[in-house]
């Protein structure tokens, strides 16, 4: 077991699939399971709604969510509709951010995300899986990097997408989910106890791959042989 917090933009997506595919385990990204909450939420008009309306809904939903196996990226579904590519969206992530301070919303996926936890292994990733979620997992790293340079990771993403977006923006933009998700009075962002930090900032992606790999195999020197 080993999981991966830290803010948005630091590299957790890439270090975890990059992990779970050298070690053959399980890949969950639980942003994605929030992403799919917020957007069943923007659709029921839901984003401003007590938590006893929110959480009536969310019985309502039939939700799927599929760890990522063998480099596949994680698969949810809404009522059986696939959204994989449609959480993605940027009005979905802030959106995402936003829920994620809701005790009903943490307490629906809560469950959901520890059954991910079985053999052969799991690679965990997002805001508080080490705090929280699997506070027992023998290898917690926490990923970091400066705010200039994740929205500089950002502003690349979203052009290669063909998206124009201001880089003053973005940095507001990420500040302002920072600020979110360290503040929260429930489960907010921060390093675990005994997690390894993992700067990011003046790493390429090769390099942030190679010094988490290095972690991994402190913890468990058989795996520096595979």
């Amino acid at each position: 077991m080993i999981c991966i917090d830290g803010p948005a933009g630091a590299g957790k997506g890439v270090v975890a699939g990059d992990l779970a595919g050298r070690l053959g385990w399980r890949h969950l990204d639980s942003g994605a399971l929030y992403r799919t909450v917020a957007l069943a939420l923007l659709r029921g008009g839901l984003m401003d709604a007590d938590e006893s309306r929110i959480e009536a809904y969310l019985r309502e939903c039939r939700f799927e969510f599929n760890a990522a196996v063998e480099g596949e990226g994680n698969r949810v579904l809404l009522n059986g509709a696939d959204l994989s590519a449609e959480i993605r969206a940027e009005n979905v992530g802030v959106a995402a951010s936003r829920i994620a301070s809701l005790s009903v919303v943490r307490r629906f996926l809560l469950a959901r995300q520890r059954r991910f936890r079985r053999m052969p292994g799991l690679v965990a990733e997002g805001r508080d899986m080490a705090s929280v979620v699997f506070p027992d997992a023998p290898l917690r790293i926490y990923l970091h990097a400066s705010l200039e340079k994740r929205a500089e990771r950002r502003h690349k993403q979203l052009k290669q997408k063909g998206i124009n977006a201001s880089m003053g923006d973005l940095i507001r933009d990420l500040a302002e989910r920072d600020r979110r998700d360290r503040d929260r009075p429930l489960a907010p962002l921060k390093r675990a106890r005994q997690a390894e930090v993992l700067d990011t900032t003046a790493l390429t992606v090769l390099e942030t791959r190679d010094a988490a790999w290095r972690l991994v195999t402190a913890v468990w020197p058989g795996m520096a042989a595979g």
